[in-house]
């Protein structure tokens, strides 16, 4: 997964592997091995990396298709809050939290409050996303 979301993300912003691989301080030929899966890199390349495309961490390792880190604090949810939910329950809020084309109707204080209905969409929008294919 990795390799496919480096690859992508370098392509996509039209940058050369020399261009990146001088930008990262590491080899053209290293960053090769990167974009074809022969090799992995350390958490502060890792890191190099995730920072300068401006995604997460996450979204390099394929634990999260969300590129962008969601700001939970403007949804009423602070950082004990979250990192007291389930993995499942962080994955659908991930979701609400970076759909800037989904709007609510009387939206709560606090998404935390709405966690059940929105599991429930949440799981209709997948199986949705499931018969498309």
């Amino acid at each position: 997964m990795f390799h496919e979301r480096l690859k992508k993300l370098r392509e996509n912003e039209n940058i050369s592997r020399e261009h990146l691989a001088n930008s990262l301080g590491i080899t053209y030929s290293a960053l090769s091995k990167y974009e074809t899966g022969k090799r992995e890199p350390g958490l502060e390349l890792l890191q190099k990396i995730a920072n300068y495309f401006d995604v997460t961490t996450d979204y390099l390792l394929g634990v999260t298709d969300n590129s962008k880190p969601a700001d939970y604090k403007l949804a009423g949810i602070s950082d004990e809050d979250y990192n007291n939910l389930s993995a499942y329950q962080k994955e659908v809020i991930d979701f609400f939290l970076t759909r800037e084309n989904l709007f609510f109707k009387n939206q709560p204080d606090n998404l935390l409050d709405a966690l059940e209905q929105f599991e429930v969409y949440y799981e209709v929008w997948k199986k949705q996303q499931e018969n498309k294919k």
